[in-house]
Formats: C-alpha cells, structure tokens, sequence
C-alpha cells in the first residue's frame, strides 16, 4: 500500500473517517457498441459498483458480512448478508442447467508482442485461447500498482470458485493467469460471437488512488430500506 505507514497514522488522527482506496471509471460496450460507465470503488474489505445510466448501486461488505442493492430512482434499498447472497445465486445458477456440464477447455495466455498507451497507460496486448479458439484480447499494464483491487476481486472470486460449474473454474482460471502480465486496461471478449465480427468491450477510463469516506460504503441517510418478503413455501 502507498504510504503505508503514515496512511494509518493519518487514519488514526482521523478516527477511521476516511480508508484508502481505488477509484476506478470504466466503459462497457456490448456488441451493437452502446456504451455505458461503471465506476468502481475498492477499499480493504468493502466494493461498491455504480451504474449511472441505470440508477443503481450495490455495495459489497465482506468483512462486516453485508450486501447492499441501492436504487437511485426510488430513493430506496435492500439490505442482506453478503454470505446469503452467495449461496442464493451458487443455487439458481445449479437450478439454470441441471445436470448440464460443460466439457472443460484447455486456457492458454499468450503475449502477442504488441505494445500501446491507451488513456495514458502503457500496455502489452495478451491474449486468451480456449481449446486454441481467441476468447478474450487483454491489454494490461503495469503502470500501476492493484494490491488492493485484487484482495477485494479475490474474496468476490473466493464465494464462487467451490461451484461446480465449468465456467465458474475457467473464469478463475483465466483470471489467475491473466494476473501476472499486469492489470487489464482494455479487454475484448468475444466469447459471445461466432468468429471475431462483434464483442463486448471494457475500458478504463481513469484510475485513482484516494480516501475514501465511510459514506460510500452505506446507503444515503435519506433512502428507504426495503425489506423484501420471504417466498411462500
């Protein structure tokens, strides 16, 4: 961590009003090339993910156990155990194709020997093979240091690797080695298309190092907690 030392002296003399953290906006464009933003907030245990254009937020509290979905528009939110939430979606996504697996591809990552500045990042260009087919194209950069963003991309990983679906294990494995060449600046995916004539692009946009309040982390005061009814046996 940056300043490592006299960050926690500056906490300290702040009483735990500000942590430190990421901020990260990034673009998502899908295959017909509509974009919209998403901006990311990293801290030690705590994530949150907003999307502007939708009105909606969702904070994650790993250590404090805590899930939170916000929504703008409504001035509302739902509140629940991060742990519940994780093993809601590990049941649907059984329920989705019972007894339906996947036959496991070989992942290869490959340099492809080609180097750029994309928004003020230097970058390599690295690439994703599945049984030898390109799925993914990764430009990643070194330019920065992203301890904190992996420990918190870890524990979101760490719920869902014991799922028994293939994809679950090839996204973990695709990201464990993806992870040394450096941190994804620009990533094409088109595990989506038949061949490479479409695909869904990320982008980040701006990166920051900053402190972060506690606020970020919680709903706004002035929202209203919906507390969503039990399904009926």
């Amino acid at each position: 961590m940056i300043l490592g030392s006299l960050i926690l002296i500056f906490l300290m003399l702040n009483f735990q009003e500000c942590i430190a953290g990421v901020v990260i906006e990034q673009v998502m464009k899908d295959r017909e090339g509509r974009p919209s933003k998403v901006v990311l907030y990293f801290s030690e245990n705590q994530l949150r993910t907003d999307h502007p254009e939708a009105g909606l937020t969702t904070i994650m509290d790993f250590k404090g156990d805590r899930m939170v979905m916000v929504d703008h528009r409504s001035k509302s939110y739902v509140e629940i155990k991060f742990s519940q939430w994780e093993k809601e979606v590990a049941e649907q996504l059984k329920k989705d194709v019972p007894g339906i697996q996947p036959k496991p591809r070989k992942i290869i990552v490959r340099r492809a020997g080609e180097t750029a500045t994309i928004n003020g990042f230097r970058s390599e260009k690295v690439q994703v093979f599945a049984d030898g087919e390109l799925i993914e194209e990764n430009w990643v950069t070194r330019d920065v240091e992203m301890k904190e963003v992996e420990k918190v991309m870890e524990r979101v990983a760490k719920g869902f690797s014991k799922d028994f679906r293939i994809e679950m294990k090839e996204g973990r494995e695709i990201y464990e080695k993806l992870k040394p060449y450096g941190f994804p600046i620009l990533v094409k995916d088109y595990t989506l298309t038949y061949g490479l004539g479409g695909m869904d692009i990320l982008e980040v946009k701006k990166l920051e190092r900053k402190e972060l309040k506690d606020e970020i982390f919680l709903p706004a005061p002035n929202y209203q907690r919906i507390i969503p009814e039990k399904p009926k046996k």
